[in-house]
């Protein structure tokens, strides 16, 4: 058995991935990009299968025919990569059902960025516990695996809770570690639409004072936290997926108080994706708790959140309210994650609300198109099924559809039947 801890160049760090493995990375910031680029330089593997998601950069390893790639959550470089040719694939699950998965059927190598030891030896994941943080661990106190870190220097500190490991690793607990330095991903900054501040504005007129929140990715999300950060409702509580820029601006703003009714008095995420500024913000901050996604994904727990709000974007619906996020036109677009988690979690949530917003019409191939259809066309798949969906957003106006029956549904008919 090799010893722990060893330190290493980046090359000898990937050189520990076999010509013929199963490798487990982390979703954006929680990609090794120093390994991954240097696993693409190698010319000896055989059958590397690489589980990930939301893939940080176009690495060269996607053009070996002897690496698979199977993601979680296509991004623009998996779309780009598949198109090409590339062994490209989807794996169908929820967020916190990729870590049950990489739990219960273990990869040899678990991949993971970290922030440098502090002076007691403990690295911090940082920006990115999602579903890696446990896999982790588990690889790490396994002999039979391997737990592999890429120490980043940028990467921030950002605690966890005690209960729950603290999102963090000792370096003698590791099979070895090497530093890269390399800039967290960044979310550009994008001004709202005309449809996307419609959309936010209806969307305000749900959230009540003393909600707990939850933002998916997107101009909306970000919209209504900006607005929330800039009106007069406080008391609000902060339970998400994503920390992105909106809930840092609510938090500047003092209108976080995090009396949510689980993890009270911090807000909890399970990885963080926008600027530089965010980043900086999160260091150290005692405001925030990053945990594995099964803490804070799972529907079971969610309900334990007062005045539960999720919102989340999704690209189609029809008339039945059948709604398709991910995959649409019979191509993969991006994936499950957290939203039906959270549409289900906000449902059982005392006085919760679960909203899903998209624009009225898109563009596609120069025409413009209705996004609410009589029928989700053959090739799109459902990401959150008629039976669990409540509030649809879109410029035009809310309705609650829970309730409703099909004909009420397609007529948009608003009365309730019962109370």
């Amino acid at each position: 058995m090799l010893p722990k801890s060893r330190e290493l160049s980046v090359a000898d760090a990937a050189a520990l991935i076999a010509p013929r493995d199963t490798v487990l990375s982390g979703f954006v910031s929680g990609q090794p990009q120093g390994i991954l680029g240097a696993l693409g330089a190698r010319d000896d593997l055989e059958e590397v299968q690489l589980f990930t998601g939301l893939l940080a950069a176009p690495y060269a390893f996607l053009q070996r025919p002897t690496v698979r790639v199977v993601s979680g959550f296509f991004g623009p470089v998996e779309r780009m990569a598949r198109a090409a040719g590339a062994r490209v694939e989807f794996l169908a699950g929820d967020f916190h059902g990729l870590e049950r998965i990489a739990l219960v059927h273990p990869p040899r190598v678990v991949l993971a960025v970290t922030s440098p030891p502090d002076a007691d030896g403990w690295l911090s994941f940082g920006t990115h516990a999602g579903a890696t943080y446990r896999p982790f661990v588990d690889a790490a106190r396994d002999p039979s695996r391997l737990a592999i870190a890429e120490v980043n220097p940028r990467m921030p500190r950002v605690d966890g809770l005690p209960e729950l490991g603290r999102n963090r690793v000792h370096v003698s607990e590791v099979d070895a570690w090497t530093t890269h330095e390399a800039p967290l991903l960044e979310l550009p900054a994008k001004s709202p639409s005309a449809e996307e501040r419609a959309i936010a504005t209806h969307v305000m007129r749900l959230i009540e004072p003393g909600a707990t929140l939850q933002f998916g990715i997107g101009a909306v999300p970000d919209e209504v936290a900006t607005r929330l950060a800039a009106g007069p409702l406080g008391d609000l509580g902060v339970h998400t997926e994503m920390i992105s820029d909106g809930v840092m601006s609510l938090h500047r703003a003092g209108n976080v108080t995090n009396r949510k009714g689980l993890y009270d008095g911090v807000s909890t995420a399970t990885f963080a994706l926008g600027s530089g500024a965010l980043y900086a913000w999160l260091d150290g901050n005692p405001d925030v708790r990053m945990l594995p996604v099964s803490a804070t994904n799972d529907p079971g727990l969610l309900h334990r959140l007062r005045n539960f709000v999720s919102v989340n974007a999704c690209l189609s619906t029809d008339l039945y309210g059948q709604v398709a996020a991910d995959r649409i036109g019979g191509r993969q677009y991006s994936g499950v994650g957290g939203a039906e988690s959270f549409v289900m979690g906000a449902a059982e949530a005392p006085g919760g609300k679960s909203v899903l917003c998209l624009k009225s019409t898109a563009t596609v191939g120069g025409t413009r198109i209705s996004t609410i259809v009589p029928e989700l066309p053959p090739g799109t798949l459902v990401t959150t099924p008629r039976h669990h969906v409540q509030w649809v957003v879109t410029d035009h106006g809310a309705v609650d559809l829970s309730g409703r029956s099909d004909v009420e549904r397609a007529q948009g008919r608003s009365e309730r039947r019962f109370c």
